[in-house]
Formats: structure tokens, C-alpha cells, sequence
């Protein structure tokens, strides 16, 4: 009821041309699937480009959950290549980072949910040390990283 209420006030400004919005803390699909039915119940037919985090059933993207923190590592990951942040690596340590900047490198992730735990499986499968996760209550910290 709650989702359907916050729809009416919203509907008449979003659009896949104007805002898409998205889910958040406390908000996943369950909830974008009631605010997209009740979207489509206003607007008098579906439009798929409206609210991203639905179901693959309303048009949802298969990698959704996924999709921010992979995006964040690889755009960080094209920013330390350009601009090259492995110099100040000792020779030893340079070995084919020029490709792969995380290769070895500790990484502090700020954050502990969607996007913070697909960043750190990213990282992770790209050989980064992912060594701390925090939220508004507080921060967990590893030296050798977590696995």
C-alpha cells in the first residue's frame, strides 16, 4: 500500500526520458515491482524504461544487483590506468599492473551493501586485497584483507 501511495505522488515525474529511479536501502524488487504495477495501473500501459531493480518479468536486467558495483570497479579500474598510479610501485611490483591496476593492491570500500559487496567480489576476482567495509554503524578493517 505504501509503495502504491508513494507511486501516485511520483508517476507524473519519471519516465525513461525524465528520472528512472531505483531502489534503495529497505527497497528491492518486491517494492519496485509494486511501485512498477501501480505505475502501469496510472499511466494506462507498461513502459519498461521506468524504474530500474524489476524483475526480468517487467523487463528487469538479469546482472541488476550486480551492475553498479561491477561498473564502479572498472571505471576505477580505467582511472588508474590513465592515470597511472602503479609508478610509484617498487619494479618488483609492476609486473603487468599497466592491465590490471588491482592486481595486488589494497582497497578500502566505503559502504556495505549492493554496491559494496559486488565492488569487493570484483576486486577480489581481479587480485585486489579488499580491506575494509563501513556503514552509518561502523567499519570493519583487515590488514591482510578479507576473502
Amino acid at each position: 500500500m505504501l509503495c502504491e501511495s508513494f507511486m501516485k505522488g511520483l508517476y507524473r515525474h519519471i519516465g525513461p526520458n525524465l528520472d528512472v529511479p531505483a531502489g534503495d536501502i529497505g527497497v528491492g524488487g518486491r517494492e519496485i515491482g509494486y511501485m512498477y504495477g501501480e505505475y502501469v495501473r496510472l499511466r494506462g500501459q507498461p513502459d519498461m524504461g521506468v524504474l530500474t531493480g524489476k524483475s526480468t518479468d517487467f523487463g528487469g536486467s538479469k546482472l541488476r544487483p550486480e551492475a553498479t558495483g561491477y561498473g564502479l570497479v572498472y571505471i576505477t579500474l580505467e582511472a588508474l590506468k590513465k592515470y597511472n598510479h602503479y609508478r610509484y610501485l617498487p619494479e618488483s611490483r609492476r609486473a603487468g599492473i599497466s592491465t590490471n591496476c588491482f592486481n595486488g593492491l589494497k582497497v578500502l570500500i566505503s559502504g556495505s551493501g549492493n554496491v559494496a559487496q559486488f565492488a569487493a567480489e570484483k576486486v577480489l576476482e581481479l587480485g585486489g586485497i579488499v580491506c575494509s567495509f563501513s556503514d552509518s554503524t561502523g567499519s570493519l578493517t583487515s590488514e591482510t584483507g578479507f576473502t
